[in-house]
């Protein structure tokens, strides 16, 4: 099924994420109705439309189903039950079961391994004592996180040694955790693939990614040889996953670089923090391709447009270094309308192409 220009798109979340789906919406002639709950959401500024409710408020979510042709989300960290309930009435892109597996780790852990992808060895942690049982297996060092709603390095607490798990286990709120062993690698990379309603898929070169306190700080094209050496390997992995979930949108899957190849990390339904670089970057932006595969639409070009390419994050205070960056006549900078500047806190990006 394909919606043409003047279909209304809902988009379940209110951040970043959702308003550049929206901007980019706008532009191909769409229409956006956003979801969320917050008083300050940046995708309501640019959308046509707004429902502020709680996510599992079934009684809007079904008001919001009749208000749009097609639903899509912006993050993963909400309960999956009310966005079941949303897709019996709705068409839901990417699905509530792609939703589902990657939303808890070790779910998205297991079944990536199930189709071939290697992730960092790991134990599941429900308790003290099976912490303590990880690390006799894992050795140390190694990295604890809870199964659901860590992103940005929350919900994550890193072990040295045996003496750690008591505090390390406290750290996470006692919940239910997975513990990763540390991984020696060269490099951070992601895969950003594109696919379509019809199976068609694009995937975007690989940024080379630097995080500073679990925050990504700045993706840079091209990457460093051993990322390109395994780009067609991570791809290779990023489409049998798709094409298991039966996926249509943007799917990320974000890798290790190592000696022996590369390690999957972490996998997000949706577009992806070290995709901003494709707004300027790539002959299509992320937000637009995933917006026209929810749509139906053909995918667009996801090749570079110039060979060299580096996005930074601004965190924070960052922000407001706004007059300096734009005294440079080819930087883009991207501000998300957030009032306040918390540490931490994402608050734009600035893209430079060369």
């Amino acid at each position: 099924m394909t919606l043409a220009p003047g279909s209304t798109i809902g988009i379940v979340g209110g951040g970043q994420l959702g308003r550049m789906m929206a901007i980019a919406a706008a532009q191909l002639g769409y229409r956006c109705h956003i979801f969320a709950p917050e008083g300050e959401a940046p995708a309501i500024d640019v959308a046509a439309a707004a429902t502020r409710a709680a996510y599992d408020d079934r009684d809007a979510l079904a008001r919001f189903a009749a208000a749009v042709d097609v639903v899509t989300y912006e993050f993963e960290n909400i309960d999956a039950a009310p966005l079941a309930a949303l897709a019996e009435q709705a068409l839901v892109r990417p699905s509530v079961r792609a939703l589902e597996v990657t939303q808890d780790r070790l779910f998205e852990k297991s079944f990536a391994a199930g189709q071939g992808g290697r992730p960092a060895p790991y134990r599941p942690v429900d308790c003290l004592e099976d912490l303590r049982a990880a690390i006799d297996a894992l050795g140390t060092p190694a990295i604890l996180k809870t199964r659901r709603m860590g992103y940005d390095g929350k919900g994550q607490a890193r072990i040295a040694s045996s003496d750690d798990a008591g505090a390390a286990w406290d750290a996470i709120g006692r919940r239910p955790a997975v513990l990763e062993a540390m991984v020696s690698f060269e490099a951070e990379f992601s895969i950003l693939l594109a696919r379509g309603a019809d199976g068609a898929t694009v995937a975007y070169d690989a940024p080379d990614n630097s995080h500073v306190g679990g925050i990504l700080a700045t993706s840079t094209l091209p990457a460093r040889p051993i990322v390109a050496a395994q780009r067609d390997e991570a791809v290779a992995l990023a489409e049998q996953i798709a094409a298991a979930l039966d996926y249509v949108g943007v799917l990320t899957l974000e890798y290790f670089a190592t000696a022996d190849g590369p390690v999957l990390n972490e996998m997000a339904p949706r577009v992806h923090n070290s995709g901003h670089w494709t707004i300027e970057g790539a002959v299509t932006s992320q937000f637009e391709n995933h917006v026209r595969a929810i749509c139906g639409l053909p995918l667009g070009s996801a090749e570079r447009v110039r060979p060299h390419v580096e996005m930074r994050n601004l965190i924070g205070e960052d922000a407001h270094a706004w007059r300096e960056i734009l005294s440079d006549p080819a930087a883009h900078l991207h501000l998300y309308g957030k009032a306040e500047a918390r540490a931490g806190r994402k608050m734009g990006h600035v893209t430079r192409i060369w």
